[in-house]
């Protein structure tokens, strides 16, 4: 997993949290994407200029921090016009996902789960700030507050990119080692030379060394490939757990029906692609379980979604742990015999070969 998406996600959290902040204190909503913008942005009147207009002079921004901006600037415009907040945030963050994908690349249906599989780092931030703009059409669609929610959410997303760190670290030592067994080979070369036998041309110039030399490639390639399958397993791929039950949360507190409240959500979740890895729907079973024990459905809901938090955290934790074993497997069974096919069997035969020149 990329490490750039670490700090993306954490750049959405902090916005997560200010507006949370914000809107507690009172302030508009309409106003609070202003006070969010950066102060050059805030005071440029239309905010058409690009987002690196403000950084002549001076670094340019990290991406992270440019494409926050983007999307703060989106958000800011919209809520002025008397748009849709929720939809600007949503367009500008494909937009900026699409940005960063390869040239001539095909981009699937918009799914927030299927962002977070992606595993780079534009699909990461895309699936945030999906999840953050189905909450906030969630909430405005049905007159209930949202700060509650956004702290939840930023607290989530804060998880998230430390699970992703805790991978980070347990790539770390198999990675170290790969690149000091690489190095090897090369050191073995330059000590038969040394040593007086030529095996860097029984390598490159001989049969035997050229069959080597391509086992030796074709097992680094498999190692390669194994690691980046097991780094994909162990990635989060849902982003955003629990998101549905907080949307379910936040349209009963603005006092809708069910139905209604399940019309908005099922709105939402289809509009911008939030998908849960789960095949059953838990909500109907905690408004059953909010029927018969005759208490708020709101509150349930919010504490199944932080259960579900809670789990999803506990496996990621579990999959860093488990990542930082399995990655020596393609260590051992690809990696060290690569370096023995290219590193110490030309030398051996390079000694052969003197020996029985020799006599």
């Amino acid at each position: 997993m990329p490490a750039e998406a670490v700090p993306q996600l954490e750049e959405v959290a902090a916005v997560t949290q200010r507006l949370a902040v914000l809107l507690s204190a009172g302030v508009s909503p309409v106003s609070a994407w202003g006070y969010l913008l950066p102060a050059r942005d805030a005071t440029a009147g239309s905010g058409t200029e690009p987002i690196t207009a403000g950084w002549r002079g001076s670094p340019p921004p990290s991406r992270a921090v440019s494409a926050t901006t983007g999307i703060l600037r989106a958000a800011a415009r919209a809520a002025t016009r008397g748009d849709s907040v929720a939809d600007a945030i949503a367009g500008q963050a494909r937009r900026q996902a699409g940005e960063h994908r390869p040239a001539g690349g095909v981009r699937p249906a918009p799914s927030s789960a299927r962002a977070g599989r992606r595993g780079d780092s534009a699909g990461q931030a895309e699936s945030a700030w999906l999840g953050l703009a189905a909450a906030w059409q969630v909430a405005t669609q049905a007159g209930a507050p949202l700060a509650g929610c956004l702290r939840e959410l930023a607290a989530s997303l804060r998880e998230l990119s430390q699970v992703q760190r805790d991978l980070e670290v347990a790539l770390a030592a198999p990675r170290a080692t790969a690149r000091l067994v690489m190095v090897l080979p090369v050191i073995g070369v330059l000590f038969g030379s040394l040593m007086g036998f030529d095996s860097l041309r029984t390598l490159f110039a001989t049969v035997p060394g050229l069959v080597c030399l391509g086992g030796g490639a074709l097992l680094m390639l498999a190692a390669a490939s194994w690691s980046r399958t097991l780094v994909r397993r162990a990635a989060p791929t849902e982003l955003t757990p629990g998101l549905r039950l907080e949307l379910m949360a936040i349209a009963m507190s603005g006092g809708g029906s069910v139905d209604r409240s399940r019309a908005l959500v099922h709105a939402a979740v289809g509009r911008y692609g939030i998908t849960s890895d789960s095949d059953v729907d838990p909500i109907d079973r905690v408004l059953a379980l909010s029927i018969r024990a005759g208490v708020p459905a709101a509150e349930l809901l919010r504490s199944e979604a932080e259960q579900l938090r809670r789990d999803a955290r506990n496996a990621g934790a579990r999959r860093a742990a488990t990542l930082s074993v399995t990655l020596m497997l393609p260590l051992g069974l690809c990696v060290l015999p690569a370096f023995m096919l290219v590193g110490v069997v030309p030398l051996l035969i390079s000694v052969l070969s003197s020996t029985l020149t020799t006599f």
